[in-house]
């Protein structure tokens, strides 16, 4: 490839925690860089992370941003507001990447577009979630669920699994479905009773914030209950169809996979964070960003 003064060594794409981390790994490397944030970051609806190692007493998902973006700015990071509509990949395997009118030419690209959690379709989802009433991520926080009565409501049994999970913090666990819940099976049935997980067979109905730290659940038979934590397991959606576009191997449910140093099966399209096959937690996505990051400078 012949030298190009506007060719960039690395487009990073999301500037949540695995975007901003691989680009202040790549500032210090002193590499050609460009961050295109679209501001949609998991972390902003973090209420307060206390699995974060290094703040114990907690901190609040939209301060690490603030403190990641400060971060980056220090190494003169160039950071740029939009949402990317296209990435393309050329003749020569460098990439462009199209936002609007804007685009960028970049040997590299990493995805750190990360994943969206569906919502339960009721009112004041996002003001108990900002209070801790509705959670997405046992593994995040189901220590802070100890003692407390908890549901866990899916699709079906697809909460099974969490509902398992939880009840090792939970005083109590009730299993909750927005659809018919189908049979258990002999082996699931054993787990479930085994845990003491309770399996509420009437659908959901509708999900109520008191205000006052509880979750009404309604069902469709009429009846209410009321619960401390309601953690929502309707899974998620993966933010990866520009890489798919490009031929990208993932999973059936979207998730890219990737080598040892975050290389999709695209050369020189790295991922990074949620976006990738694996554990959705922020330190792991700050790893998948360092293991980028190094992996693109060293074969500059």
């Amino acid at each position: 490839m012949s030298f190009d003064p506007d060719l960039l060594d690395c487009a990073i794409i999301g500037a949540g925690a695995a975007g901003l981390t691989a680009t202040i790994y790549l500032a210090r490397f002193r590499r050609r860089i460009v961050v295109i944030d679209s501001n949609a970051s998991r972390l902003l609806a973090i209420p307060s992370s206390h699995n974060y190692p290094g703040f114990a007493n907690g901190i609040h998902g939209e301060e690490l941003l603030t403190r990641l973006r400060a971060h980056a700015a220090k190494y003169g990071a160039r950071r740029v507001s939009g949402t990317v509509d296209r990435l393309e990949r050329l003749d020569d395997d460098s990439f462009i990447v199209r936002c609007g009118e804007r685009h960028w030419h970049a040997r590299h690209v990493i995805l750190a577009t990360g994943v969206m959690d569906v919502e339960p379709d009721f009112p004041d989802v996002k003001r108990a979630v900002a209070a801790g009433c509705v959670r997405y991520c046992p593994v995040c926080d189901g220590f802070e669920a100890s003692g407390r009565q908890v549901a866990v409501i899916g699709r079906g049994k697809d909460g099974l699994g969490e509902a398992l999970f939880v009840k090792h913090f939970a005083q109590t666990v009730s299993l909750l479905t927005l659809d018919d819940m189908p049979g258990l099976n002999d082996e699931e049935q054993a787990r479930l009773r085994g845990a003491g997980v309770q399996v509420v067979q009437t659908p959901v109905a509708g999900m109520r914030y008191d205000g006052a730290d509880a979750m009404h659940i309604d069902l469709r038979d009429g009846h209410s209950l009321l619960f401390e934590v309601v953690y929502v397991a309707l899974g998620t959606l993966v933010n990866s169809g520009m890489a798919q576009v490009l031929g990208a191997e993932c999973t059936e449910h979207g998730e890219l996979i990737v080598d040892a140093h975050q290389q999709s099966s695209v050369d020189g399209l790295y991922a990074a964070g949620d976006i990738v096959k694996g554990l959705n937690q922020i330190i792991v996505a700050m790893g998948h960003a360092a293991i980028a990051a190094t992996a693109i400078h060293n074969r500059l």
